[in-house]
């Protein structure tokens, strides 16, 4: 019986964050420190084309830069970009993505035609994808926090699933 088509998403191998930056505080900065200080157990890859390093890791410009497969792709950018990089993670073999960029179908006709593009190009290579305009995906038994929010959860027997992030945010606080 082979992998359930859901694992690249809650059980990957490798996460590339897409949008990783230096910037304090940006939505990239604070995924890829938590995924560091959440102890990630797989390969952890920065993507960035304008930084050498991220946070004392090394950064590549692009997925086909890394060289080695990524189950994980987490986008951290602007909409725009968007489109490209779901397409260019289905010809890199990525099969899992969560978009945490915000400015789709929530912003009007423009978003919508971005979020039209995006699910085009998920579904030619059978990319699963979470988002966008999400808090993402957290699992702290593997130590994946692929999430902006500040902390995590600890290890335990409940999940939690709901479509609103506000809602997650209090309860993490909590």
């Amino acid at each position: 019986m082979g992998q359930h088509y859901l694992s690249k998403l809650f059980s990957p191998k490798s996460v590339a964050v897409i949008g990783a930056s230096e910037r304090p505080d940006s939505v990239g900065n604070v995924v890829f420190k938590n995924m560091l200080e959440g102890g990630y157990q797989g390969a952890l890859y920065a993507v960035n084309p304008k930084h050498g390093e991220i946070l004392g890791k090394p950064t590549y410009a692009s997925l086909e830069d890394i060289g080695q497969p990524v189950e994980l792709a987490v986008i951290a950018t602007k909409a725009e970009a968007v489109p490209d990089i779901i397409e260019a993670c289905g010809k890199h073999g990525v099969l899992a993505a969560i978009i945490l960029s915000a400015g789709f179908s929530e912003t009007g006709s423009h978003g919508e035609a971005l979020e039209q593009a995006v699910l085009a190009n998920a579904k030619r290579p059978g990319l699963r994808v979470i988002g966008p305009n999400c808090l993402g995906v957290m699992r702290p038994a593997i130590g994946l926090n692929a999430t902006f929010n500040r902390g995590s959860a600890k290890v335990g027997n409940l999940a939690l699933v709901s479509q609103s992030g506000a809602l997650c945010t209090a309860i993490l606080d909590w």
